[in-house]
Parts: structure tokens; C-alpha cells; sequence
């Protein structure tokens, strides 16, 4: 007997996001996190585009963009002076297959508190204060014990608890890679009253480097810069005084003084990520799987990822709609992704180093479209089946719903637990019939109406054809509609339910 279905030990961005997941489908989960407060810290400052999409699937899109700021303008000084402004992805607007242009700035705590509320509305809540002490699985399942003496009972178990993972440490799991020897920035949350709250304030000079981001909603800014250094040239830990000699220093504008710091931090260049993911009922996720350089703020958003694309299976395997062997593609998919973006990161800190040495260039070095991750996918996936888009994020697209007439964007269509079966044209209505209606909570059919021709553009369609995605919006085949035996057999070997008839 379990206590729960799911154990997820850690609840910051990625624990949270495997737990709404979960809990959306239905599934019994508990979260714990050793802490014993939430905390109100920024540290990961920002929701690319990929994750916005995500975030909307869950229903928290809009509260996240309420929170956050799109488009910032980043003033660059050189020198003390203005001499540049620039906006990432400024030339960039929403288009049919892609709704949101921009990435999101918001601060971490923000972000938590918002997926925090989410999950509540499933009766879930963070348990503060549970420590992780140590585990043992079984055939059947996984025993975590508490520090405080407790233990839980669970059909599976999930480390989400950071770069330091106790899990991944438990499981024996080596972290290969380099942590760079000392610390190279300070970084902490203070106000700036006087500042103009409408730019990303930074300034690189010849010796030194400061950074000030600002956020709606809060008086507090998110200070980077460069480490003070004693006298045997190692750096100092961060204060407010260090802080305010280095803004006097770059930005020379007197008068503004920082106050009210709530949070301190320094940060070292760790380039690291484990050799399995998985092992046996017991998974890693985010910083517990791998970490790397903030350049191009992927580390948030690749634990975000890692979440959507673990709690989608594990709610089919434990609810019954799939068999384990589901399971095996998580590693199969993410570890591929994960040394992707450790090289990716450190490509894109070489070209951000390199940039600011010339006058009016700033953070939008790093910039480049593979950092939105909307073009990160799983072809080579054992789950992908066929198709020009099988195993790549499935584009969004206005339609109407066939059978009403309402206006529809897909993905609404595809939000929610479920793989999604779309048909289109007179032989994908014959086929999503044949298949039969009741294709069970695992499947939802839909004939689409594409008036505008923008679905079958961006799916590469010909013909009358059927697209099956999966709950993660990634597709999983495009067929003609003449082969919907196809799509019933890929439903048959997963496991999940499969229509009637062929």
C-alpha cells in the first residue's frame, strides 16, 4: 500500500510543475521540500517562449504574464554614460503557429507563488519543512524516510531538488562535468528607488560590470555584478555595502542609494549533468539532472520542460493508460536535451563575454532562437511515428471547431492530460468515425476546420489527413486519412486506450 502515487522532493519551479501535471490528470501526489519558508528571492528571472506555451496548457499563462514584462528595453552604459538601447526580440510579433514573440520576465518567487496557487485549486499543497533523509525502492515502490523520522510510501519518486539533489546523490549517480574554481558574479535582490524602472540597466566598463533588473509589482530589482576581492585577490562575499560601491563605481548617479536587500547570493560557472535520469521508480528533473551557465536563462526553463514531458507519463502509467515500459522515454528523450543545452549555454556565455567588450552591447548577445526552445523536439524518440513534424512541437494554429463552428486555436484544443486526434477534411471526419467516438479520457478527437489553411501549413498537411499529439504538444505521427490503422496500433503499443474498429 502507498501513501501517494508520487513522491516530488523539491518545490521550486520544476517540482511545482510536475505536481500541477500530476494533479491535473488526477493523479495522488505529495510534494515536500526541506525548507522551511517559501522564499522571495528572484533567481531565475525568466519564462522563454517555450514555457509560456507550457504555462498556458496548465492555465497559468495569463497570471504569469500579468506578472511579468515582455520586450524590456535594455540600456546599456559604457563609462558611466548611455550610449545604447536594445530589445530582444524586438523584430519578432505572434504569428498563427507561434503565439508569443518574447520570452518573460518575472522573478522566481513569482513564478513558484503562481504555480503554488495552480496547484492548490487540486487540493495539493507544499509540505515545508520535510527533509529527505533517504530511500529505498522495490519492485512495488519507494520509501522515502524524513529527517524527523516520518516515512512516505510511494509508487514513484521524484528529485527535483537542485544542483546539490540528496536524490541524485542517494541514487549514486555520477554529475560529470566542471565547476569553475571561484566565483565570478555577486548577485542579490535590492530597491533602487530613483532608477528608472523601465529599462534593464547595464553597465560593462573595461574593469567591472553591473547589472539591475527590474519588475512589476515589486519595488526590488535583481542586482548582477562583479565580485569585490580582499586583499590576496579572492573574492568577498556580497553585502549591501560591496553592492553600493560597485553601483557608485559603474553607474555613477549620485544620490541613489540600495537599501532593503532580501536576498544575497554569489555564483560560480557549473557545468554539469548526471549519466541516467532515471533509475528504477526513482527520476531526476532539472538542476538535480543537470546544470550549466545562465547565459541565455535556459535553467529554469529546461526543469519546466524536464517536468511537463516526466508528468504526462507517469500520470498514464499510474492511472493504468499505459504500460511502465512509457516510462524508458523520459532519459530516452530529455538526457539528448539536456547535453544540448549544456552546450548550447556555453556557446552562448563564450559569445556574451566576447560581446561586451564593445561599447553598447549588452545581454542580448546570448540572444539567438535556439534559446526560446521552441525548436527543441524528440525525433529520434521511439514515441515518434511519421510525418514531417513526428516528435517536434506541434504549432498552434486558429481553426474552428468543425462540428460548431466556434473559433478555436489548437492549442486550446490540445490543453489538458490527453494525447489529441485531429482530423481534417471529408476523409479525416470518415476516419475519427470509424475509429469510433469514445476513444477513452486518454485520447480526444477533434475535426478541425481549417478555413485559413494555417494548420495544414504549418503540419506540412496534403490531403485529407489525421495528426495525433501528444499531452506534452509534441506530435506524435501525421497520417493520411486512409491510415488510421496507424494510429490505432501507435495507441496499442503504448498501452493507452485504443478506438474501436480500424
Amino acid at each position: 500500500m502507498t501513501d501517494t502515487a508520487v513522491l516530488i522532493v523539491g518545490a521550486g519551479p520544476t517540482g511545482l510543475t510536475l505536481a500541477c501535471t500530476l494533479a491535473r490528470a488526477g493523479v495522488d501526489v505529495r510534494i515536500i521540500d526541506k525548507s522551511s519558508r517559501f522564499h522571495r528571492s528572484s533567481r531565475g528571472k525568466g519564462l522563454n517562449q517555450r514555457s509560456r506555451e507550457l504555462f498556458d496548457d496548465l492555465g497559468v499563462g495569463e497570471r504569469a504574464a500579468a506578472a511579468g514584462t515582455e520586450h524590456i528595453t535594455l540600456r546599456k552604459y559604457r563609462d558611466g554614460k548611455h550610449v545604447a538601447d536594445s530589445v530582444s526580440f524586438a523584430d519578432r510579433v505572434p504569428t498563427p503557429d507561434t503565439p508569443y514573440a518574447s520570452g518573460l520576465l518575472i522573478p522566481q518567487w513569482r513564478t513558484e507563488e503562481i504555480l503554488r496557487e495552480k496547484l492548490a485549486e487540486y487540493g495539493v499543497h507544499v509540505e515545508l519543512g520535510c527533509e529527505l533523509a533517504g530511500f529505498d525502492q522495490d519492485e512495488d515502490g519507494v520509501t522515502a524516510r524524513l529527517a524527523d523520522g516520518r516515512s512516505i510510501r510511494a509508487a514513484y519518486l521524484a528529485g527535483c531538488d537542485g544542483g546539490h539533489s540528496p536524490v541524485r546523490k542517494a541514487l549514486g549517480l555520477r554529475f560529470d562535468g566542471k565547476t569553475d574554481a571561484e566565483e565570478c558574479m555577486v548577485v542579490g535582490d535590492v530597491r533602487a528607488d530613483g532608477l528608472d524602472p523601465r529599462y534593464w540597466h547595464q553597465w560593462f566598463d573595461e574593469d567591472a560590470a553591473l547589472l539591475l533588473c527590474p519588475f512589476p509589482g515589486t519595488a526590488h530589482w535583481q542586482l548582477q555584478g562583479m565580485p569585490e576581492r580582499d586583499a590576496d585577490g579572492r573574492p568577498t562575499a556580497p553585502t549591501l555595502e560591496s553592492f553600493q560601491r560597485l553601483f557608485d563605481r559603474c553607474a555613477r548617479i549620485p544620490g541613489i542609494r540600495l537599501a532593503d536587500p532580501t536576498w544575497f547570493s554569489t555564483y560560480r560557472v557549473n557545468v554539469r549533468m548526471a549519466d541516467r535520469f532515471r533509475v528504477g521508480r526513482v527520476f531526476l528533473a532539472g538542476d538535480a539532472a543537470h546544470v550549466h551557465s545562465i547565459a541565455g536563462g535556459l535553467g529554469m526553463n529546461t526543469g519546466v520542460q524536464d517536468a511537463f514531458n516526466l508528468g504526462w507519463k507517469l500520470a498514464f502509467v499510474v492511472r493504468g493508460m499505459a504500460a511502465p515500459g512509457l516510462l524508458d522515454t523520459y532519459e530516452e528523450e530529455r538526457l539528448p536535451v539536456a547535453a544540448w543545452t549544456l552546450d548550447l549555454t556555453d556557446e552562448r556565455l563564450r559569445a556574451v563575454v566576447e560581446g561586451v567588450r564593445e561599447a553598447g552591447v549588452g545581454t542580448e548577445a546570448v540572444i539567438t532562437d535556439d534559446v526560446t526552445t521552441l525548436g527543441v523536439g524528440y525525433e529520434w524518440s521511439t514515441l515518434s511515428h511519421g510525418g514531417p513534424l513526428a516528435g517536434r512541437r506541434a504549432p498552434d494554429a486558429p481553426c474552428r471547431d468543425a462540428a460548431t463552428g466556434t473559433p478555436v486555436r489548437l492549442f486550446e484544443v490540445f490543453a489538458g492530460p490527453h494525447f489529441t486526434l485531429l482530423g481534417f477534411g471529408a476523409g479525416g471526419a470518415e476516419a475519427l468515425e470509424r475509429t469510433g467516438a469514445a476513444h477513452g479520457e486518454g485520447v480526444r478527437a477533434r475535426l478541425i476546420d481549417d478555413h485559413e489553411g494555417h494548420a495544414r501549413a504549418a503540419y506540412g498537411l496534403e490531403g485529407d489527413a489525421l495528426v495525433l499529439v501528444r499531452p506534452d504538444n509534441h506530435v506524435a505521427m501525421s497520417v493520411p486519412a486512409d491510415r488510421a490503422a496507424d494510429v490505432v496500433s501507435y495507441l496499442q503499443r503504448l498501452g493507452a486506450p485504443a478506438p474501436s474498429g480500424d
